[in-house]
């Protein structure tokens, strides 16, 4: 008897640990067929491409007009240099590749979120990365072959460290990075600084977080000067021209785009919201930044850190859904924290996909929504609002009820 049990219980239990590991296989190998069968254009590799092509060739990169779409090169140079190593494989071969990078970097964002939120279990990495997949902001990343995952880990890796002897050399690095690759993380840092500065107003040690904040200026800089160096004429070009035309990236109005300067687009039936947005970001960052910076002096990293995911995604001049990959750490933090409600209602609201159930296309349809439409093209926003107020209430300091002493008649 005690044989059988020694020949079954191992077997169960070979059978027991693989089961979140295969169930996240499985949904990422179907993941991959309806990619395939979607016939999914992977159009921002293709571009991410056409840009290493172009730094090889030394040509003009912000002359570049690439795909059948014409679109433009929008991110700093310093991506650009990042991007030449696509270009020794053709565009047909580098589809797949770019399709399993993408799926384990989400397995690693999701386990860098579940850390961030303090949830150890490595089971939960397969059964949330199985799900995550199926989000719209996901979905869509792989779709256009995008850099979101990659920009998130390096902001969640940097963010959820803790080195022992407290900041290393490589404090701030994946920050930095993050940001020379693309501007949006670059409000990452700005809190880092804006913590610290509070925090020695308050009269406590604002090291810590000064420190961190110049460890991501060191590295941004560094980067961008390399790329100055390699590609000068690029680099002037885009940091006293391009980085100020956001009308480059694409139509303000696209529901696509779910900042605050889409929203403002769509609600005004105008293609440029002008001083109404800049007015409406420099308000929301400010309040944005005012709660991750309270929540972050409390002690309460994750809900800093997401809370500075979502100002930045709603005052950058264009934050496409797939921008959104950020919804993954908000719903696990939701659901942790005891927020049921909210998660449940965040996580229906990015795995409808409802931006695309209004009207979009080229004719440019955005400027000519009724209140309906408006009201499901601004959910995305709307969602980051929600959670933002949420975070603002985790922050208060919790009030300490005082038991009434008895009055007595002498």
């Amino acid at each position: 008897m005690s044989a059988f049990v020694t020949l079954i219980v191992p077997s169960a239990t070979r059978r027991r640990v693989p089961v979140a590991p295969a169930v996240c296989l499985v949904s990422f190998a179907v993941f991959w067929a309806a990619q395939r069968a979607a016939h999914v254009s992977m159009i921002d590799l293709m571009v991410y491409r056409a840009e290493g092509a172009t730094v090889r060739a030394g040509g003009d990169l912000y002359a570049l007009r690439a795909t059948a779409a014409h679109l433009p090169t929008t991110y700093p140079p310093f991506a650009a240099l990042l991007f030449t190593p696509l270009t020794l494989l053709d565009t047909a071969s580098l589809r797949a590749p770019a399709t399993a990078a993408n799926l384990v970097l989400l397995v690693v964002f999701v386990r860098l979120s579940l850390r961030l939120v303090g949830h150890a279990r490595v089971d939960t990495v397969w059964w949330v990365a199985a799900s995550a997949v199926w989000c719209e902001p996901v979905w869509t990343t792989l779709r256009y072959g995008q850099v979101n995952l990659l920009l998130a880990v390096l902001v969640l890796w940097d963010l959820s460290r803790r080195p022992a002897g407290g900041p290393d050399r490589w404090t701030g690095a994946g920050l930095g990075l993050a940001a020379a690759v693309k501007l949006t993380p670059a409000l990452f840092p700005v809190f880092l600084l804006a913590a610290g500065v509070v925090a020695r107003l308050g009269g406590r040690d604002g090291g810590p977080w000064l420190r961190h904040a110049r460890g991501a200026a060191v590295a941004f800089a560094g980067a961008t000067a390399l790329t100055a160096a390699v590609l000068p004429y690029d680099s002037w070009r885009f940091w006293t021209d391009a980085v100020f035309r956001a009308s480059r990236v694409g139509h303000a109005e696209e529901t696509a785009n779910q900042a605050l300067r889409g929203i403002l687009a769509r609600l005004l039936h105008t293609p440029d919201p002008g001083g109404l947005w800049t007015a409406s970001a420099a308000v929301a960052a400010a309040l944005g930044l005012a709660v991750a910076v309270a929540a972050e002096l409390r002690g309460r990293r994750a809900w800093a850190v997401c809370a500075c995911a979502v100002t930045a995604l709603l005052v950058s001049p264009v934050s496409w859904t797939h921008h959104w990959v950020w919804c993954v750490p908000l719903v696990l933090l939701l659901w942790t924290r005891g927020r049921r409600a909210p998660a449940v209602g965040v996580l229906l609201v990015f795995c409808s996909y409802v931006p695309w159930w209004v009207p979009h296309g080229a004719d440019r349809p955005e400027l000519h929504q009724t209140g309906v439409e408006l009201t499901l093209s601004a959910l995305y926003a709307a969602a980051g609002a929600l959670f933002l107020a949420l975070a603002w209430t985790a922050s208060r300091p919790r009030s300490r009820t005082v038991p009434r002493q008895a009055v007595t008649k002498e």
